[in-house]
């Protein structure tokens, strides 16, 4: 005991004697439900005092033992946390070594210390997902949603596991409850979308892009994204025409044409819309003003089909040769009309209709067969021959007429939407044999 207690000590009893000598008559006491005792004053005093010290130590006793259980429990938390940790940076390492065994070990020990290991069960989910074990995936995914009902990242990844199940419904359900979670989770909008595509169910993906553009803040993105919803525009409006109902067909395309004049295959669904009705007039004089104001040769080759399928070759050779002399210079046009002549049996205006073209800026494969097939027909067989080895020595493969001007991807058939990369509007008449992405 240190100098300045005993002096405090000291001082204490020396007031409580003093006390003592001034407050010498007894006092009564009662015990509740007890007897009564009569005691001196100042032993009533003491007997406070040491009550109340008595109740101090008891509540510092209490408080330093408290303190004392949770330091011990804090480290015994501490050593767990750290165990856990290691663990898990352990499987860590082994999935970016992918070692999946040794990470899976890792993850089961955690799980060990900790059942409710959101990140450990996640992990073990991506693992049997890896492996193709959906069910056993699943498992993992489920009890962390159990722990955490609204963790995105389980309902997500159950999602991804019934997409790869082949269960759209229920893939779709899940991502239902992530946007009610998060309406503007654009990860999920995407999947749904692709998931709405794959169905084909173009109105409801009309709404759902509208959504996604607006939540898009780069500007390279939302050009992307409302390029994409003319797509989806493009394919109502085709699958509208498909089923008959063309009312709505043509209203989508006329819409189509108004958010992007350029929109070739929109063109092209006015058109046979048009004569779906009836109005191949109409439909052809769409046509020649499209082509006058777009100058594209894939509406020229569908006017061409037009004309000669209602029986109107004069009509289209005079439009080949007005447009010509609109654009003297444009050998696309004089190629094609050569080939008109040639289809038409027209020997002679072919090759003399091929023979003005300047052969230094356009020399197709297809150009210099068609001059040798029309030379065979006038039995020069001496220049057919010529013009075939010229065709020959082009290291190129027969001209394919369409080329997706996006990816590269060439095709004998024209399609709204490239099958390659799935770009709309891409596809061109590939005249030159040069189509590059």
């Amino acid at each position: 005991m240190g100098k300045l207690s005993i002096l405090v000590f000291l001082l204490f009893l020396a007031a409580l004697g003093f006390f003592s000598l001034e407050n010498q008559e007894m006092i009564t006491v009662k015990v509740p439900f007890g007897s009564l005792y009569t005691i001196p004053k100042v032993v009533l005093i003491l007997l406070s005092t040491i009550a109340g010290a008595l109740v101090v130590l008891a509540i510092f006793f209490i408080r330093d033992t408290k303190r004392i259980i949770d330091n011990l429990q804090y480290q015994k938390r501490q050593k767990r946390e750290a165990k856990i940790d290691a663990y898990y940076s352990k499987a860590l390492n082994a999935l970016l070594g992918n070692k999946q065994e040794d990470a899976k070990e890792a993850l089961t020990e955690i799980l060990k210390e900790e059942p409710e290991h959101v990140d450990a069960l996640l992990r073990l989910g991506d693992i049997a997902l890896d492996n193709d074990e959906y069910a056993v995936a699943l498992e993992y995914y489920k009890k962390a949603k159990d722990i955490g009902p609204t963790n995105l990242r389980a309902l997500l990844s159950m999602e991804k596991v019934m997409e790869r199940m082949m269960r759209d419904g229920d893939a779709l359900r899940y991502l239902e409850d992530i946007l009610d979670i998060d309406a503007e989770n654009l990860t999920a909008l995407y999947r749904k979308r692709a998931l709405l595509e794959k169905k084909e169910k173009w109105d409801d993906l009309l709404s759902l892009q509208k959504s996604i553009i607006r939540l898009v803040n780069n500007d390279k993105d939302r050009m992307q994204e409302e390029a994409r919803l003319l797509g989806y525009k493009y394919e109502y409006a085709r699958a509208s025409l498909e089923s008959g109902n063309l009312e709505k067909a043509e209203k989508a395309f006329r819409t189509l044409l108004k958010m992007d004049c350029t929109f070739l295959p929109a063109y092209l669904g006015v058109t046979e819309v048009m004569i779906s009705n009836g109005e191949t007039e109409e439909a052809i004089n769409f046509l020649e003003k499209s082509y006058e104001q777009l100058n594209s040769m894939l509406l020229l080759a569908r006017l061409e089909d037009l004309l000669i399928s209602v029986g109107e070759p004069g009509r289209l050779i005079r439009f080949y040769r007005n447009a010509i002399a609109r654009t003297p210079e444009d050998n696309r046009l004089k190629f094609l009309l050569g080939k008109l002549y040639y289809r038409l049996e027209m020997v002679d205006d072919a090759i003399d209709t091929l023979n003005v073209i300047d052969t230094g800026s356009f020399s197709p494969h297809e150009f210099y067969s068609l001059r040798g097939e029309l030379y065979m027909k006038r039995s020069q067989v001496s220049k057919a021959l010529e013009e075939l080895r010229k065709a020959c020595s082009i290291k190129q493969a027969s001209l394919l007429p369409y080329c997706c001007s996006q990816c590269g991807y060439r095709s004998t058939d024209w399609s709204g939407r490239c099958p390659q990369c799935n770009e709309w509007n891409t596809f061109r008449l590939d005249l030159y044999g040069t189509c590059e992405a």
